[in-house]
């Protein structure tokens, strides 16, 4: 009799450990800042290869003093090193192994060996983002209805005439992204905000005033959109509730756009298929508690949403909430991944290299990569 218990024990155990090593995808938290008199805030991140990445962003101490830094690491995330710089980085973009660009609240930056040292290359005080096609020509876009162009790797740059056209105040108008599916296909996208907020810091570290009293009204909203490479561009405007604080395209004629509202609205944030061989658009993904902040289409493979659990309406809350992944083959169904528990952001990033090396950031100093379970 005991010897059939211990044999029913043994299977148990048995099945227990195999369904620990059954492959099941886990997101588990390779490095988190945790010092007790400073805190860490990435603004953005990128891997260039699966060994290769970098991040940027600040730490701020116990006085609220603002640090401006860089991470890196060549070991996939496992360890990082933090190296002071002099301007708070909003973006970065890589384009290849070694070339990159870092967008700062004042100037913009240039690094040749993947980010670990950086060169001051011209004053920008209004850019926001960079995108660039090859290692020479690329694009800005900014504040003050603008957006800019360059054909030298960003030592000059001229403005891009198609930017001013669309009916909109300059003084309230941003262009806050820019994406494109290849070499050919490109879009820029911009809104009227309340009020400007490009300072690299989050409202969350310090809000401006309470937030409950804000409430979510239409703004214009501004397309530019690019089938050659940048030498002409269409432009389209609406008005919308909500704005587009990311577009991710993918070279199979098809993309994802992120909305996201502000405390009074029903939803955080919703998710559009976009088809840009037609322009045509679908909505693919919302709900009540979840705020999606990025995306990612991998070359192969499913499609991710990142976020976090939105349990109040605030949108510069204090408070972080649980880090939330979802991922879909169709883009119709989408299923919540394991995320590691100690996972919490504000605003969240994805950084993914192919559909078996993919890292998520969050602006809480934490980063994480998708594995098999233990």
């Amino acid at each position: 009799m005991r010897a059939r218990r211990l044999l029913v024990i043994g299977i148990l155990l048995a099945a227990i450990a195999a369904a620990a090593s059954d492959g099941t995808e886990r997101w588990r938290v390779l490095y988190f800042y945790d010092q007790l008199d400073s805190s860490l805030v990435i603004n953005d991140f990128k891997f260039l290869t699966a060994k290769n990445g970098v991040a940027a962003g600040f730490l701020i101490d116990k006085n609220g003093k603002i640090k401006p830094t860089t991470l890196t690491s060549d070991d996939g995330g496992q360890h990082w090193r933090l190296v002071p710089i002099k301007d708070v980085p909003l973006s970065l973009f890589f384009h290849g192994e070694n070339r990159g660009w870092l967008v700062g609240d004042d100037s913009l930056w240039r690094s040749e060996d993947g980010g670990h040292t950086w060169q001051k290359l011209v004053k920008m005080a209004d850019a926001e983002r960079v995108y660039f096609i090859s290692a020479e020509h690329g694009w800005a876009v900014g504040e003050e209805k603008k957006a800019w162009e360059t054909v030298d790797g960003g030592k000059t740059w001229n403005e891009l005439p198609a930017a001013a056209k669309p009916e909109s105040s300059p003084e309230r108008t941003v262009y806050n992204w820019i994406d494109f599916a290849g070499p050919d296909v490109g879009i820029m996208t911009g809104w009227n905000p309340p009020e400007s907020s490009r300072s690299g810091i989050p409202e969350w570290v310090n809000p401006p005033r309470p937030s409950s009293k804000r409430r979510e009204v239409p703004q214009v909203s501004i397309f530019l959109q690019t089938r050659d490479g940048g030498k002409t561009w269409d432009t389209t405007t609406g008005s919308l509730f909500g704005h587009v604080t990311c577009v991710r395209l993918s070279l199979n004629g098809f993309g994802l756009g992120v909305i996201e509202f502000s405390n009074a609205f029903e939803w955080p944030s919703e998710i559009f298929r976009i088809d840009w061989t037609t322009g045509k658009s679908e909505r693919v993904y919302r709900e009540k508690n979840r705020l999606i902040t990025d995306v990612a289409l991998p070359p192969t493979g499913p499609s991710y949403l990142v976020g976090i659990e939105k349990l109040d309406r605030l949108t510069d809350s204090p408070v972080p909430g649980k880090l939330k992944v979802l991922r879909s083959e169709d883009l119709a169904n989408w299923k919540e991944m394991d995320v590691d528990y100690r996972a919490t952001a504000h605003r969240a990033m994805i950084s993914a290299l192919d559909d078996h090396n993919l890292w998520i950031a969050t602006d809480t100093g934490m980063i994480l990569k998708l594995a098999a379970s233990k």
